[in-house]
């Protein structure tokens, strides 16, 4: 491993050319000295606007104010907005699933199975 750091060093490490890099702070502190010494007026920089600020705080007291959904019309909102996305092509069957409610006042009562037991 260190003979390979070693070769990887060796190949990536050269001579430093400074002509080669652009240091744009002092260009840019060079020609306002120059426009300076002239007589020029200064360009004032283009600023631009920050993004507004939101006030956390203000917007947790507002969302606490609102009255909180009860929980059976959350349920209700989630079963009407929420369709199900899995894709029926995948889906094997499988007997035995749910029962509508319709379905179980129908059926006579059966004898209660034991549930698997947990390790």
């Amino acid at each position: 491993m260190l003979a390979i750091a070693r070769a990887i060093i060796e190949q990536r490490t050269r001579k430093f050319d400074s002509s080669r890099f652009r240091d744009r702070y002092q260009e840019a502190l060079r020609e306002l000295i120059e426009a300076k010494m002239k007589g020029l007026p200064d360009k004032p920089r283009e600023i631009s606007t920050p993004a507004p600020l939101i006030d956390l705080m203000a917007a947790l007291k507002r969302s606490l104010v609102q009255e909180p959904p009860s929980a059976k019309s959350a349920k209700a909102k989630l079963a009407r907005s929420a369709p199900d996305r899995r894709q029926r092509a995948l889906l094997l069957p499988v007997s035995g699933g749910r029962k509508k409610k319709e379905e179980r006042a129908t059926e006579p009562a059966t004898v209660a199975t034991r549930g698997r037991k947990k390790a």
